[in-house]
């Protein structure tokens, strides 16, 4: 477990899932996509209503990460966030105990495009915010996000598990 916690700070070989290392193989050869920013295995870039935004992740694919989350943190920088990936697509459904810092969860399809977004979620609540659907995915930047930057239903997003075709 205590290379998992490790990992939560910066994506590292150790703590990677194979998927997502396989995918950073083929990405680290085509870095970017011709018409918009780099896809990489720590980034997840969001089409918003003025444009490409670009979010450094630490990845959630383990059931022990998924229950942590962003749990206990005091901040995050503003172009950072956790992605959550699920092995099969499902009804997610997420709370905020522990969690001291407003939220932004955006609820992710797969095949990437956002199925709907719980904006401003509350500190501590657990109030459950749940996906509109079978979500791939879920992405949790700091509360407002995706007002300022026009993210809502039908969003797209690239990411290299997600989207892999549009990462090559």
């Amino acid at each position: 477990m205590t290379h998992r916690r490790a990992s939560r700070r910066a994506l590292s070989a150790s703590g990677a899932s194979s998927a997502v290392l396989a995918l950073f193989a083929i990405a680290s050869f085509n870095p970017a996509v011709a018409d918009g920013p780099a896809c990489a295995p720590d980034r997840v870039i969001v089409e918003g209503a003025d444009g490409p935004v670009t979010y450094t992740v630490e990845i959630a694919d383990e059931p022990a990460e998924h229950a942590e989350g962003l749990m206990f943190r005091t901040e995050m920088a503003t172009d950072a966030g956790m992605l959550f990936l699920f092995a099969t697509p499902r009804q997610a459904s997420f709370w905020m105990r522990n969690t001291f810092i407003p939220l932004d969860m955006i609820f992710i399809a797969p095949g990437g495009t956002v199925l709907n977004v719980a904006e401003n979620t509350v500190p501590f609540s657990e109030a459950p915010q749940r996906s509109d659907g079978a979500a791939a995915a879920v992405l949790e930047v700091n509360a407002g996000e995706a007002a300022r930057h026009g993210i809502g239903p039908g969003t797209v997003t690239r990411h290299p598990v997600l989207t892999p075709a549009a990462c090559e």
